[in-house]
This record gives C-alpha cells, sequence and structure tokens, in this order.
C-alpha cells in the first residue's frame, strides 16, 4: 500500500479519530477518546474528533477539535449514516489541515471497503480499534438469554444487533480487510476477529488494553474531612454504616456491593439478583447497588421483590464522574457478571478505586483480573457468583491486600499515558518506511 503522505519525517502528527461516541456521549469508547486524545495531544500531537452532532456542550481539551456531523436516529443503521458524513468531513479536513493519520473507532462507524482504500490512498494511513465485534454482541446476547436474562425484543437496540449484525459485520471487515493496522483492545477480541472474520495473510494487528483515569478513579482518603462526610453519607443512604464501614474498614458487616452497567441483558444484572439471597444468608447485612441505563429497571425491581431482596437492592440511573469514583471508592466489592465485553473499563476502574472486582472467569475479563485483585465465578453460574463473593467479604485480610494490588495493577498497566505512547508508537511506525 502506498501512501500520500506528507514527505518528511513525521514528529508532531495530525490524527483524524472518526469516532462514533464522544462526551457528553460517555460510553466505553466515548470515555477512551476522550482521555486517549487529551493524553495524544499532551504529548505534542494535534487532534482532531469528528463525531455525531449531539444538542449538549463538548467538553474542550488543549490540542482537541471537535467536528460533529449528522447521522440517522436508528439502531445499527446510525453507524452507516454517520460513517458517510464522516468520511466527507474528514475530506474537507484534509483539504484545511493536512491529516496524518487516521483512526477509527469500530464498530461504530461504517465503511465500506472502497471508502477505506480512498482514504488511504488519498488521505493516510488508517488505524482502527477494534472495539468488540457486532458478532460478538450478538452471541453475547445469546448467551444471555439462555441465562434467562432479558428478552430481546423488549430493547430496539439489541433487537437491531440480533437481527442485522451480520449485515453490518461486512463493515467490520472492510476495515480489517483494508487498514493499515489494526489495533484490538484485548486478546479476546483479537481471537474473535481471527475467527469470524477470516482476516488476510498479511494482516496487521497490535492488541492494546485500554486504560482508566487513574486521578478521578483513586482510593478513599479518610483522612480528607470533606471526602470522609461524602462517603459517610452515601454509605448511610444505602443503609451499609456499620462503625467498621464509616471508618474504612474492610471487617464490616454492612458490606456495600457495586455493579455498574447498562441495564442491558448481556451485563448479567438478572445473574447478579438470583445470586444475592445466598449472599444475604451469609452477610446479611450486605447491600447492592446497581448503577446504570436501560430498559430493564422495572424488570430488576420486580425480580428483586420475587426474591425477597428488595430492601438490599438500589438502582440508580447514571450520575456524574465524581459521584461514579465515590463510589467506586465507598464500595467494598464491585461485581461485573457480564456475559460479554470488548474488554470492560468497568473492572479497572473498581481496581484504580482500590476496591477489588469480582467478575466472570473468561477473557476478556480474565486478562484484567485473577484472584490477586478480586475473584472469578462460571459465568452465569449464580451460585458460583455468591460462592466467589462470599469469599471475598468472608477474608477481610485478604481483601485488604487485593486492594493495594489491584490500584498497583492499573497504575503499572492501564492508564491512558500507557495507550497514548502504545498508539503513537503505532501511528509512527507507518512512517518508519
Amino acid at each position: 500500500m502506498t501512501f500520500k503522505c506528507r514527505p518528511y519525517v513525521v514528529l508532531s502528527m495530525h490524527i483524524a479519530m472518526v469516532s462514533g461516541e464522544y462526551p457528553p456521549r460517555w460510553g466505553g469508547i466515548g470515555s477512551v477518546v476522550y482521555h486517549l486524545a487529551g493524553h495524544l495531544a499532551q504529548r505534542g500531537h494535534d487532534v482532531t474528533i469528528i463525531t455525531r452532532t449531539h444538542k449538549q456542550p463538548t467538553p474542550q481539551q488543549p490540542g482537541v477539535s471537535v467536528l460533529q456531523v449528522p447521522w440517522l436516529k436508528a439502531p445499527m443503521a446510525f453507524t452507516r449514516s454517520y460513517g458517510k458524513h464522516a468520511l466527507t468531513e474528514l475530506r474537507r479536513l484534509h483539504q484545511v489541515k493536512p491529516v496524518d493519520v487516521v483512526h477509527t473507532l469500530l464498530p461504530l462507524v461504517s465503511w465500506n471497503a472502497k471508502e477505506y482504500l480512498w482514504v488511504e490512498e488519498n488521505i493516510a494511513p488508517v488505524v482502527s480499534a477494534l472495539n468488540g465485534s457486532w458478532i460478538g454482541e450478538r452471541e453475547g446476547m445469546k448467551l444471555a438469554a439462555r441465562h434467562k436474562e432479558a428478552a430481546t425484543w423488549k430493547n430496539p437496540n439489541d433487537l437491531a444487533i440480533l437481527l442485522t449484525g451480520g449485515y453490518y459485520a461486512k463493515y467490520e471487515q472492510a476495515g480489517v480487510d483494508h487498514s493499515s493496522v489494526s489495533v484490538a483492545i484485548s486478546q479476546s477480541t483479537r481471537k474473535e476477529f481471527e475467527t469470524w472474520y477470516n482476516p488476510p495473510n498479511d494482516w496487521q494487528c497490535e492488541t492494546v488494553l485500554y486504560g482508566v483515569d487513574h486521578k478521578v478513579f483513586r482510593p478513599m482518603n479518610h483522612d480528607h474531612e470533606e471526602e470522609q462526610l461524602a462517603y459517610e453519607a452515601l454509605r448511610k443512604s444505602y443503609d451499609a454504616a456499620d462503625e467498621a464501614a464509616l471508618h474504612g474498614r474492610p471487617d464490616t458487616s454492612t458490606p456495600l456491593l457495586l455493579a455498574v452497567g447498562r441495564l442491558v441483558a448481556r451485563k448479567g444484572h438478572r445473574t447478579l439478583l438470583r445470586s444475592m439471597p445466598s449472599i444475604l444468608k451469609q452477610h446479611p447485612g450486605a447491600r447492592l447497588v446497581i448503577i446504570g441505563r436501560g430498559h430493564m429497571r422495572k424488570t430488576l425491581m420486580r425480580q428483586a421483590k420475587r426474591l425477597g431482596i428488595a430492601h438490599a437492592v438500589h438502582i440508580q440511573p447514571g450520575m456524574s464522574f465524581e459521584q461514579l469514583a465515590l463510589h467506586f471508592r465507598a464500595a467494598d466489592l464491585v461485581v461485573y457478571p457480564s456475559y460479554y465485553e470488548g474488554q470492560g473499563l468497568i473492572p479497572l476502574e473498581a481496581l484504580a478505586s482500590g476496591t477489588p472486582v469480582v467478575t466472570v472467569d473468561q477473557p476478556p475479563l480474565t486478562e484484567m483480573i485473577d484472584e490477586e485483585v478480586g475473584g472469578l465465578f462460571t459465568c452465569g453460574d449464580h451460585e458460583d457468583l455468591a460462592r466467589a463473593v462470599n469469599h471475598c467479604l468472608d477474608h477481610p485480610d485478604e481483601r485488604t491486600e487485593q486492594m493495594r494490588k489491584g490500584r498497583d495493577r492499573v497504575l503499572g498497566q492501564f492508564t491512558y499515558e500507557h495507550n497514548a505512547e502504545a498508539y503513537e508508537s503505532i501511528y509512527l511506525s507507518l512512517f518508519e518506511e
């Protein structure tokens, strides 16, 4: 592949990131792009984000520009609509300020093979980040359904993935076939694409697991008066505030469990609720907080009532990063029972906050979580989930060590500083010849 790039060694690059999510859309991809762009700008690069229009204001960062384009407000179809408008805007941007690298965030942008080839020939090499796959999402939904999580037809987005995921996978195939480099966000995702997308023999694919904002998601400081008061108020609001808990000791008899994720079937919240009677039998003072938006809130609350655990379950909608970070710091244990992830950032946000994690014993979660920093259980098995949670709660000294090791693991491997350095190296490798 021959690139029509600037005829000099690229030190400071102009990077165009084509992302269907960007704040105020704080989804997983949106959050990653925001922080990665900011850290690349801190390293001296110019970054332009091409994203979907939004009525709310976009947060500003030095060195990062944001361009918004129209999109069709329809499940799945928006990826193609947005992709076409983003390509038009990319062409205009390149005429005004030449682009050195185009970084696409799949699967939320749908370009066909012809469009990828045109970008590579006329603008710049393409680096496509593989943030999970439509086929993986579809298979995760099927797995969740087998474990009686929820009816797919209740959620238009889930239904669209189930019915059209195979069709839209062709755009991911185009990205795999015609990008200069693919970057999988986990070894698990890379294997998915190798299995389901039959990449070409000369496929170049790197693996870079995303990090988290370790300054926002940080351990609790009980010596800071204002922070301690906020912590105490939060624990009391959930009836999880015995003396040990208020002093931040792990031997509390009112442990606070936290689950964060959209209220959709493949996140496994119903499996978590089914585990609660066994958890409460062993730890009657335990309380569960679920934070997430979605169509399943009423379904989950009805299930909690049928199980006789409604008094111990709280479901909160989305909230500010500051409040979310406080919940991570204040919790004794984060539970992540997801049936499918491209990577999954919630466990890392928990570890960064000094909170151990119980999650499923399967990739990609096992690429980040093991028994040194939490616990593992068999996917879909609510009794094994209860066992893993109870084990962690029964061993407060062990959990204290997990808190320390979890934070150290994030700082050593999973930060946006690591990500920016890794992607900068990938970008520069395209110009070495």
